[in-house]
């Protein structure tokens, strides 16, 4: 048996602690360590560091890049503070996802249901807990959700890259990119991952790092002014792109279910998040501290430093990262896909990468029609991500344990910094209603009006979004 595949068959109820019985478990003989193959060390990853590096990585990524952007939207203080609050109420509902898993991989055990070849999604979770309604919402949620994700993924990598060759137009790229993008379908699960997650990380760390030093160096542009926040509908946009930020879990239980030992996974979103604010906050208010309100004007923050040996790199390492979080994205969707036309048990990779093509031509079409890099972020984030990463998993955290014996028998207690489940349910009606006013209601409310305009002033299918001089600033719909 393959070892991604052993892993997958893993045991995650609390009672198995056991290091020896856990390879046992995961290899049906037991293995040792030293005889891993190198191929092991870079393609097989089921450790809780795998698990960092893959939150850390798929956080991040274009957004890093859209940041800035916000920031001229709302202003420094407001961004700054924004970006703190959605990491922790993120970082919140990513632990209750990693409870509802356990708790469903638990009971599931408990009646000798084995889930050899057969990755757990969060509809599978929502359906076992609380039955098929809550399935096709969860399912219809995170599909699309993960659907726009690698359609912004795409958007990115064209906007990006024309700032390196200009020769030809972004609509051009995105075609060119969808097809190497494609090739993800060869990527068999979040199992194999490990040496991408760990060089995407790197790859943004080194790009966040050179859009702060680059910003800091250049300094302020002559004239430089500071209005943010001048309108409710730039502030809520901006507000709904960092709120984006910060929902990346849509693939939680599927990293999850790729480590060897699932349970500890709890705290892992936290971790991660704590090390993208090293990223997130540095760069984006040293770029907004430079360029100011000209950043209204331009959603990729590479278009405002000047081209040099170091722009470049950071554009081309930020391609390939791009690359792995479409993969991130794309894979949830491929199992759905797999499942779905009964091909998901097979152990015939080219039969599933075969089968996963399908998947990528309306995610290619959407990034043709939709090309508005920025915007699209916010619209996302205020429709799709406000109920997939943030209110769906809270309401389904409330329902599961309503009842005084599930509350009793639950495979994880509240954690030590709300101990009591009065605390856990009144944390859970915070987020619900805080992310529905203001995340959904007038963040989508802001957005849906901004990404009207796109429409409205460079057309669907446009050739080359952003690509001229900006109009004016007293415009300040970009």
């Amino acid at each position: 048996m393959e070892p991604h595949r052993q892993s997958e068959d893993a045991m995650v109820a609390p009672s198995i602690t056991n290091e020896p019985q856990q390879a046992e478990d995961e290899g049906g003989v037991i293995q040792h360590e030293q005889k891993h193959s190198f191929k092991d060390f870079l393609w097989h990853g089921g450790s809780v560091y795998d698990a960092w590096f893959s939150c850390a990585s798929n956080q991040v990524a274009q957004v890093l890049l859209t940041l800035p952007y916000s920031f001229s939207q709302m202003g420094m203080l407001s961004g700054i503070i924004l970006q703190i609050f959605y990491g922790v109420l993120g970082s919140w509902t990513a632990y209750l996802i990693s409870v509802l898993y356990v708790e469903y991989r638990t009971r599931k055990e408990k009646e000798n249901v084995s889930f050899k070849n057969h990755v757990i999604q969060w509809f599978e979770v929502l359906d076992g807990l609380l039955g098929p309604k809550w399935k096709a919402v969860g399912l219809a949620f995170n599909c699309t959700f993960l659907l726009f994700g690698s359609v912004i993924q795409l958007i990115a990598c064209a906007s990006n890259i024309y700032y390196i060759n200009d020769r030809l137009d972004k609509r051009t790229w995105t075609y060119i990119f969808g097809a190497c993008c494609a090739t993800t379908v060869f990527i068999p699960s979040f199992h194999n991952y490990r040496i991408w997650s760990f060089l995407g990380l790197g790859m943004t760390t080194y790009t966040a790092w050179y859009l702060t030093i680059g910003a800091l160096l250049h300094g302020q542009v002559e004239g430089v002014t500071h209005g943010g926040p001048k309108k409710l509908v730039l502030y809520f946009t901006g507000a709904t792109n960092i709120l984006y930020t910060f929902g990346g879990h849509a693939v939680t239980v599927e990293i999850m279910h790729a480590m060897w030992k699932p349970q500890k996974f709890k705290y892992i979103y936290l971790f991660a998040t704590l090390y993208v604010f090293t990223l997130t906050l540095p760069s984006a208010s040293a770029m907004y501290w430079a360029f100011g309100d000209q950043l209204l004007g331009y959603s990729n923050a590479f278009a405002l430093l000047p081209r040099n040996g170091f722009r470049d790199a950071a554009v081309i390492l930020m391609l390939i990262h791009q690359f792995i979080t479409f993969g991130f994205a794309c894979t949830p969707l491929y199992f759905v896909w797999e499942k779905v036309i009964g091909v998901h048990d097979t152990r015939s990779m080219c039969l599933r990468a075969v089968a996963r093509l399908p998947v990528v031509v309306p995610i290619w079409f959407l990034a043709i029609i939709f090309p508005f890099f920025g915007p699209i972020n916010s619209a996302v984030g205020a429709l799709l991500v406000s109920f997939t990463v943030y209110i769906i998993p809270a309401l389904a955290h409330m329902v599961t344990y309503r009842k005084a014996s599930a509350r009793q028998n639950a495979a994880e207690k509240p954690p030590f910094f709300l101990p009591s489940w009065t605390a856990v349910y009144a944390m859970n009606t915070f987020v619900v209603v805080w992310v529905l006013v203001v995340g959904f209601g007038f963040g989508g409310w802001a957005s849906m009006t901004n990404f009207i305009k796109q429409v409205d002033t460079f057309g669907l299918f446009a050739k080359c979004y952003q690509c001229k001089h900006k109009p004016q600033l007293p415009n300040h719909q970009t």
